[in-house]
C-alpha cells in the first residue's frame, strides 16, 4: 500500500514537511509494510519557500535587507537542488508582520527588500524565480523592488522619487539604463490568487489599503498615485496594462512583474503542486492524508488541502484530512473531495500549548497512527 502524505503548514507551529513527517511517522508505527511519501504543499503564500526547498532538497539563505518601515530585516528565501532555481516569499522582506501596527504606514513602507533579495540569488547565478505574494505592508507598485534591481524612477528635476506609495505622485521618467543585465535572461513564475486590478474600486488600494494602515483618505489618494504610476509605465514600455487581473496583487507587485521583467501570474498550488511533482506521486496512490491548521468552510473554498483533494479524486484516491482543530461549518470540505478529517487535539490545552511545535507534531503522529490502526483493522 502507498499513501502520500500531503500537508500544508500549520501556520505558526509547524511547516508543510516537519507536519508530514509526523504523519508519516504515525502511519509507519501503525502498519509496517506501508510506503509514505512526503509532498509538501503549500498555496503560494506564507510556507511556500519552506515547503519547497525542504520538499526539493533545496537550502535556505538568509541575508540582510531593507525591510518595508527603511529598517534592516533578516529575510530567508530559498535556492533549489537544480541550481537555477529560487525560491522567494514577498513577505519576508516587506511583510505586514515586520512593522509594528502603529507604524503601518503604506504611503511610506516599500518592497526595495524584495529586489534585494532577487539581485542577491541572481549574483549566485539563479535564472528562475518561483516568488509568493501576498501579506504585504506595502502598496508602492513594485517600485521599490524594481529600483533595487537597477530601475530608476525620477521626478520632473530628474531626482529619485521617494520610497512607498507617496513616490508615485512624482514620478516623470522611467530610465532602464543601469537595469542588472542579467534580468533579461531571468524567468519569474509568482504565485497569485486574487485578480484585482492595480486601480479602482477593486484595486489593491481600496481592496487591500485598510489592513496596512490606510484611511479613506489616504486610500483615494494611492489609487490616484498608482493609477499615474500606471499610465507612465504603460507609456514607456506598451507592456502590460493596470487592469490586468492580478495587477492588484500585493500593492501592485503583480503589475511590477508583468510590466517590468514579463513575469507570469499562477495560482499559488498549482505551482507548488507541479514543482513537487504532486500528481505524479498519486497515481498509484491508495490513500493520501492531507490537512492544515484549521479545516472549516473557508478550506473548502479552494485552499490547499482542497486542491490536493482535487488531484487525488481524479484518481480515485480516499482522503483523509487533519487538522489542529474543525469548525462546525468544516462539514463542506466533505462535499469538495475529503471523505473524512480529524482534528489532532487529544485533550484539553490552551491554543498557545497546543501550537508548540513538539505538541503539534506528537498530536499529528498519534492521530495518523490511530487513523491508520483502524484502517489495518478493517483489512484484517
Amino acid at each position: 500500500m502507498k499513501v502520500v502524505v500531503a500537508m500544508d503548514s500549520f501556520k505558526g507551529s509547524l511547516s508543510s514537511w516537519d507536519a508530514g513527517m509526523a504523519v508519516a511517522k504515525g502511519i509507519k508505527k501503525a502498519v509496517k509494510d506501508v510506503k509514505v511519501e512526503i509532498c509538501p504543499v503549500a498555496d503560494g503564500g506564507e510556507g511556500t519557500v519552506e515547503a519547497l526547498t525542504q520538499g526539493m532538497g533545496g537550502i535556505f539563505r538568509t541575508i540582510k535587507v531593507t525591510g518595508p518601515t527603511g529598517r534592516p530585516v533578516e529575510a530567508s528565501y530559498g535556492l533549489l537542488q537544480d541550481g537555477k532555481t529560487a525560491v522567494i516569499e514577498m513577505s519576508a522582506a516587506a511583510g505586514l508582520t515586520l512593522v509594528p501596527e502603529e507604524e503601518r504606514n503604506p504611503m511610506k513602507a516599500t518592497t526595495y527588500g524584495v529586489g534585494e533579495m532577487i539581485r542577491d540569488a541572481i549574483n549566485l547565478g539563479r535564472r528562475r524565480f518561483i516568488v509568493g505574494l501576498g501579506g504585504s505592508a506595502t502598496n508602492d507598485g513594485g517600485t521599490g523592488m524594481l529600483t533595487a534591481l537597477g530601475y530608476k524612477f525620477l521626478d520632473n528635476h530628474g531626482n529619485p522619487i521617494g520610497p512607498g506609495a507617496a513616490g508615485l505622485e512624482s514620478l516623470a521618467l522611467i530610465e532602464t539604463g543601469y537595469v542588472m543585465s542579467q534580468l533579461k535572461n531571468c524567468d519569474f513564475l509568482v504565485a497569485c490568487d486574487v485578480t484585482n486590478p492595480l486601480c479602482g474600486p477593486q484595486g489593491c488600494s481600496a481592496i487591500y489599503g485598510p489592513q496596512k494602515g490606510a484611511d479613506p483618505e489616504m486610500i483615494r489618494q494611492m489609487d490616484r498615485f498608482l493609477a499615474h504610476y500606471g499610465a507612465v509605465t504603460e507609456e514607456t514600455f506598451g507592456c502590460a496594462g493596470p487592469d490586468t487581473p492580478g495587477a492588484g496583487a500585493a500593492g501592485g507587485m503583480g503589475f511590477a512583474f508583468l510590466a517590468y521583467v514579463n513575469g507570469r501570474l499562477r495560482p499559488g498550488t498549482e505551482i507548488v503542486f507541479e514543482q513537487t511533482g504532486l500528481e505524479e506521486c498519486l497515481e498509484d496512490a491508495d490513500i493520501v492524508v492531507t490537512g492544515e491548521g484549521r479545516l472549516d468552510g473557508q478550506t473548502a473554498m479552494g485552499k490547499t488541502p482542497m486542491g490536493v483533494a482535487s488531484l487525488a479524486k481524479k484518481h480515485g484516491i480516499v482522503v483523509i484530512a487533519l487538522a489542529g482543530s474543525v469548525t462546525e461549518d468544516a462539514w463542506k470540505c466533505n462535499d469538495q473531495g475529503i471523505d473524512a478529517f480529524f482534528p489532532i487535539l487529544r485533550r484539553i490545552t490552551t491554543l498557545s500549548q497546543a501550537m508548540e511545535p513538539e505538541t503539534a507534531r506528537q498530536n499529528l503522529e498519534e492521530t495518523a497512527e490511530q487513523i491508520f490502526l483502524f484502517w489495518k483493522a478493517l483489512r484484517l
